[in-house]
């Protein structure tokens, strides 16, 4: 038995296989044959083809460049700022318009700062001493404003004090205002300028309006009724990421402004039109968490009549813009059309399988399928080699 297995497996070797058409006269398989068919084309034809447009070829290489401007004034009177107006020049950073900008809304100001030595304030844990020997000269405080300089300044009747620094003094004492510096920036606006361009179909555009009315920018604001009228105005982006205008003046945020762009060139270049999408990009926690809201530092420095440095330092609150533009995906047509004719096959492999196995006569039809033929012999007692140049027709 084994060297019988092995020299049927040896010549299976040299076996070839060709195929043999059996035209099945069945009405049930060639309906299912027939709808499988339909249906495939149908897809294709419907949905890849006229809702998806599968036959258009996609660039995904868009370039794309925004430009931003800001502009609003407003009036403030603090007792560390005095009476001042705030223009563009003093809110937003940085002034050069990119796609990413920071409007400040709200300020902790510490003027009058110069180096010299100073107690470190009391809400820093690692500033907090009892003696001389807790403040090492010359380490930093962590998280503080400053280095120990080895004294520990205790208040009369205290045991606990803070050690003294060498830094900018005095340090930033102040607590977050409870309402913000700028409240009155959300009638602010944002000029957003994007161009846009398709290289491989040499296809421009921009989502401002193409007018010759100088007066248009002026005058406009972005709505339903403007959608080429790139000024938005500072509170109404705000409400559409569902915020509250005060709320993130008072702490900060971060919000993202997504330029959407998908035209189809088969149309008029009127109706590739910009989408615009507002999120809130930042963590917000719920109550006043000490995660919630975006802020920085930055000071401005000037020296006296004697020629000592000093500087004013703040602490920025404010919301940072992140402006972007859409990016597409591709779905050629050769693709499409191979995966049809793909499908196309497993329909055949559907019906094979229903013809073979699942109806009553299927032995019938399987033999009549799978025929084995040896040269010069005839193969289950009727076929022969010049049979397989002839097509069956097999009688349901």
């Amino acid at each position: 038995m084994g060297q019988a297995g092995c020299k049927g497996l040896y010549q299976s070797l040299f076996d070839y296989k060709t195929e043999k058409y059996v035209i099945a006269k069945n009405k049930k398989v060639g309906l299912l044959y027939r709808l499988l068919q339909v249906s495939i084309l149908t897809y294709l034809v419907v949905w890849v083809f006229l809702l998806k447009k599968g036959y258009q070829d996609t660039d995904t290489s868009l370039q794309s460049s925004i430009i931003t401007k800001v502009k609003g004034v407003t009036f403030t009177n603090t007792s560390e700022l005095g009476e001042r107006l705030w223009d563009v020049a003093d809110y937003v950073i940085p002034p050069q318009g990119e796609n990413v900008f920071f409007i400040i809304t709200n300020l902790i100001v510490t003027p009058n700062q110069r180096q010299e030595t100073c107690a470190e304030s009391d809400s820093i844990p690692d500033a907090l001493c009892y003696e001389d020997s807790d403040c090492p000269p010359g380490k930093p405080v962590m998280t503080g404003n400053g280095v120990r300089t080895g004294r520990c300044l205790r208040a009369e009747n205290l045991t606990r004090g803070t050690c003294e620094i060498f830094a900018w003094c005095p340090v930033e004492t102040r607590s977050r205002p409870e309402k913000p510096l700028l409240g009155k920036a959300e009638d602010f606006t944002i000029y957003i300028k994007n161009f846009i361009r398709f290289p491989k179909f040499n296809f421009f555009k921009t989502n401002v309006l193409d007018t010759k009315d100088r007066a248009y920018l002026k005058s406009c604001y972005f709505g339903p009724k403007n959608p080429y009228c790139p000024i938005f105005r500072l509170g109404s982006v705000v409400k559409w990421t569902g915020s509250d205008f005060q709320e993130i003046a008072l702490q900060g945020g971060v919000i993202g402004i997504q330029i959407e762009w998908d035209c189809d060139l088969d149309r008029a270049p009127s109706e590739c039109n910009p989408r615009y999408y507002f999120n809130r990009l930042d963590s917000t926690f719920p109550g006043s968490s000490v995660s919630s809201g975006y802020n920085f530092r930055f000071a401005k420095y000037y020296r006296d009549g004697a020629g000592v440095e000093f500087r004013t330092l703040m602490k920025a609150y404010g919301i940072r813009f992140d402006v972007m533009a859409g990016k597409f995906s591709i779905i050629p047509t050769v693709i499409n059309v191979g995966s049809g004719v793909a499908l196309m096959g497993v329909g055949s492999f559907l019906c094979d399988l229903v013809l073979i196995y699942f109806i009553k006569k299927s032995h019938f039809y399987r033999n009549k399928k799978f025929e084995e033929v040896r040269s010069g012999h005839q193969a289950n007692g009727k076929a022969n080699v010049e049979q397989l140049q002839n097509l069956q027709t097999v009688e349901a």
